[in-house]
């Protein structure tokens, strides 16, 4: 599958498509398709057309893309410039092809973008009981630092089902 993969810069005329994706990857029934939903942790939408636009709009925010054969966008990556580290966030793929190495390519291109600007570390942040997702960061070279940060309580972040919090895990590249 990968080998008919592009990835590329998304730009805001993307965005439809991206807060189709996104929001089908994280939340929803839709998500429960895939392995990265949030659905049993959170309601609410993940993102919105608003969000997104203003994040693009954010000095030093770039988004990538993976586009199929057909021109779609099945997966996307926020990543945000942060001193001397890059915040890596929003990594998502379409949830009915999950597990054929799409989200590794996007991190994979992550990183070599963020080498490309002469910065050496990616953090992220991961919900705290994802251990699955915990698991396969820690599987590509990222660990825990240790931190944590609260989970926003902010219905534009998603509506909370229990408590949440966020532990923090970085790559040194």
């Amino acid at each position: 599958m990968n080998e008919s993969l592009n990835i590329a810069n998304a730009t805001v005329t993307d965005i439809p498509e991206l807060v189709l994706l996104v929001n089908s990857a994280y939340r929803g029934d839709s998500s429960k398709k895939g392995w990265t939903t949030e659905a049993d942790l959170l309601d609410g939408v993940r993102v919105t057309a608003e969000t997104l636009l203003e994040q693009m709009n954010t000095p030093g925010q770039h988004f990538l893309k993976a586009i199929d054969q057909t021109g779609a966008i099945v997966g996307c990556v926020s990543l945000l410039e942060k001193s001397n580290k890059i915040y890596l966030g929003m990594l998502t793929v379409e949830p009915n092809i999950q597990g054929g190495g799409i989200g590794k390519l996007l991190i994979e291109a992550s990183e070599t973008f963020t080498q490309s600007l002469g910065i050496k570390v990616i953090e992220m942040t991961v919900i705290s009981v994802r251990s699955e997702l915990i698991a396969y960061y820690e599987r590509r070279g990222y660990r825990l630092t240790g931190e944590k940060r609260p989970f926003p309580n902010d219905p534009k972040f998603g509506i909370q089902k229990q408590a949440l919090e966020f532990i923090v895990m970085e790559k040194t590249l």
